[in-house]
């Protein structure tokens, strides 16, 4: 056994159990962080696949940004965890079958000799997997892309004009009457005269 394989094997052991801990941990901060855990180690797998470029982006953009922000999340909003795992049972059969299909997936991409699949291709010490997949996906894929570019545009839109829309339970604010107000409009001086309290009356009167 090489010591790539050693690694191999030592980071999918720890990318399984940090899966397994995201969806069976009951605080969901320790979910969270099983999850950065697992992100970490997928993209130790793709840096032994040489796709160096992936595994930075998982990085920067998930662990760095998306993780952050869902700690963020679940940690400022008070989440009641009975609710959500009302139902947990009930979406396991949909679970099993879309394991199933991954775990089928991986098959057939692994064993690529038994399938008649191509063989991966032995690139040269210089080769560049950024490059080529920038060239991949502005030539070959470049439709697709743009595709998935107006989707994310649509999907960013709607979200926007969602939260800007009008709702009768909100009470709107106008910056422009807030800057123009003044002390008169908010402030109401009082004349109260002072006044003198009563003696407290005696058990015999």
């Amino acid at each position: 056994m090489q010591f790539t394989d050693f690694v191999f094997y030592f980071l999918s052991a720890i990318l399984l159990l940090a899966s397994l801990r995201v969806i069976t941990a009951r605080n969901p901060v320790h979910a969270a962080l099983a999850l950065v855990l697992a992100f970490f180690t997928a993209a130790g797998l793709w840096l032994l696949l040489e796709a160096e470029f992936l595994a930075i982006t998982l990085v920067l953009v998930y662990i760095g940004a998306v993780m952050v922000l869902f700690l963020f999340v679940v940690m400022m909003l008070d989440i009641n965890l009975e609710e959500i795992r009302r139902g947990f049972w009930s979406y396991l059969p949909a679970g099993l079958l879309v394991g199933g299909l991954m775990v089928v997936e991986m098959i057939m991409v692994l064993g690529s000799r038994d399938f008649g699949l191509a063989e991966p291709v032995a690139h040269a010490a210089d080769y560049s997997n950024t490059k080529e997949l920038g060239r991949v996906l502005y030539t070959e894929f470049v439709y697709p892309f743009e595709l998935a570019a107006v989707l994310l545009l649509v999907a960013m839109i709607a979200a926007i004009t969602l939260t800007h829309r009008k709702r009768g339970d909100t009470r709107p604010l106008n910056p422009a009457d807030q800057v123009k107000v003044k002390r008169a409009d908010r402030i109401r001086m009082v004349n109260l005269k002072p006044q003198k309290p009563e003696a407290p009356k005696g058990d015999d009167e």
